[in-house]
């Protein structure tokens, strides 16, 4: 496994480092303040295009393809006081444990179906541990390369998972932003691409198709609730890195007809750039610390995904390494697999829904004691050695 300090000043750089204040957030409990919190119920009124249809007709056309489980959580619904909560259960994703691959190999495909035939390509990607796993197993599948920049505070454990898949991993001294830059940089000879889950300007176009690639798991909670005799949901909580996912979480549900789910933001206490960025209302680096949550532990909020968060996030939150491994604890005793980033989401709706501040913020979100809930549980434990 190689070091590297991390970018060195070339043009094109896709982020900075600057120091900006950090939104602080504490446990969700009598004996402490309450988190950090933004709210926008305007949100659900916002409207924007819908994702592409031909996505899951990929997805689906994968020999490894199937639905992940959607869980009923009976005991979370009388404990929030709604009606029913639902668990998206993204710890088995395409044999891999996080939703990360739905959007790599749909971006994937479409920079090969570009691709003259020949000689293989590198595909370089920055990861906090699952985006760099993904696009490793489908480098190793189609017979590609893949070379992956991995981010200080990453599990060694993590790390190994993606040189078994065929990878070779560099690990950057720094913050996952450095190892965005890294990888930017190492991108410079015939042959090699970026397949980043970030974007930035002058880099898009790979990204949205990332983010496209995520349309199939909200299609799929759609099918799996309509199932259930459940209906629409009434609040949706996504955890939130660079905030593709929460992205692609936007487009699905405002680009319906009629008023949508309330969306929830959740990030770390230790890095919240996109509660950062609403509170400010224009993108806010911040400075990052280390965290449970290893694979939300990001800086920046990519370039595509900010304005779509602004436009049609409800509200957004921060949550502890304490609450997301609790969270990730309660949901291991109800049967999901969870990393303290999947359980961020329970962590979030608990910090929302229960204690002193709950009667505001259920205002904000229009949850009722009728209403119906999602987690989305983006990863299992195998996902993230630290929650385990």
């Amino acid at each position: 496994m190689g070091w590297t300090e991390g970018c060195g000043g070339t043009q094109g750089c896709p982020m900075t480092d600057t120091a900006a204040p950090r939104p602080s957030g504490s446990r969700p409990d009598a004996s402490s303040p309450a988190p950090s919190w933004h709210a926008r119920p305007a949100a659900r009124e916002w409207r924007c295009p819908p994702p592409p249809a031909e996505v899951r007709a990929f997805h689906n056309s994968l020999p490894e393809y199937a639905p992940t489980p959607l869980t009923e959580a009976p005991s979370l619904a009388a404990e929030l006081g709604v009606g029913r909560v639902f668990v998206k259960d993204e710890s088995a994703r395409l044999g891999l444990p996080a939703f990360k691959a739905l959007g790599a190999y749909w971006a994937v495909h479409r920079v090969l179906a570009r691709q003259p035939s020949g000689a293989p390509l590198e595909l370089v990607t920055a990861t906090d541990g699952n985006h760099g796993r993904a696009v490793a197993r489908i480098a190793r599948r189609l017979g590609q390369r893949a070379h992956v920049f991995v981010s200080h505070g990453v599990h060694p454990g993590a790390a190994a998972a993606i040189e078994g898949e065929g990878a070779r991993v560099t690990r950057v001294r720094g913050s996952y932003d450095q190892a965005v830059r890294a990888a930017a940089d190492a991108v410079r000879a015939a042959g090699s691409v970026l397949v980043q889950d970030t974007a930035w300007e002058g880099y898009e176009e790979v990204p949205a198709w990332i983010v496209e690639g995520y349309s199939t798991l909200f299609a799929e909670v759609d099918a799996q609730l309509a199932a259930a005799g459940a209906g629409s949901p009434h609040l949706v909580a996504v955890p939130v890195g660079v905030g593709s996912l929460a992205q692609a979480a936007v487009t699905h549900y405002r680009s319906r007809d009629g008023r949508g789910p309330a969306l929830l933001a959740v990030e770390p206490t230790a890095a919240a750039p996109a509660l950062a960025s609403l509170v400010r209302g224009e993108p806010l680096p911040v400075t990052t610390e280390e965290t449970v949550m290893a694979g939300l532990n990001c800086g920046t909020v990519s370039r595509l995904a900010w304005p779509v968060l602004r436009q049609g996030l409800d509200a957004a939150l921060t949550v502890t390494d304490a609450d997301a491994l609790a969270a990730a604890l309660d949901l291991g005793v109800l049967g999901v697999s969870s990393g303290p980033c999947g359980a961020a989401a329970l962590a979030g709706v608990r910090a929302a829904l229960t204690g002193a501040a709950a009667p505001a913020r259920r205002e904000d979100l229009a949850v009722g004691p009728h209403a119906m809930v999602v987690l989305l549980n983006t990863e299992g434990r195998e996902a993230n050695p630290h929650g385990a």
